[in-house]
């Protein structure tokens, strides 16, 4: 029987939000789930907009990259 491991390389997570706190949390959590399979922070992008109302609306891409051991 052949048992071969394969990782995941990279990952790319997309993140919305009427607030920044709120944002910031699902960020965080994300990144606690994705280090119980090696992957760490690589690089993170945000937006903010807002509409004709003066509402604001938070986005975030967050790449995940593996983290190499030793």
């Amino acid at each position: 029987m052949n048992f071969q491991i394969d990782f995941i390389e990279d990952k790319i997570e997309f993140f919305d939000a009427t607030d920044l706190k709120t944002l910031e949390k699902k960020i965080e959590v994300k990144i606690e789930e994705n280090k119980a399979i090696l992957l760490g922070v690589h690089s993170v992008s945000h937006q903010m907009y807002a509409n004709e109302k003066g509402l604001a609306y938070f986005t975030a891409v967050v790449h995940f990259k593996h983290k190499k051991l030793g």
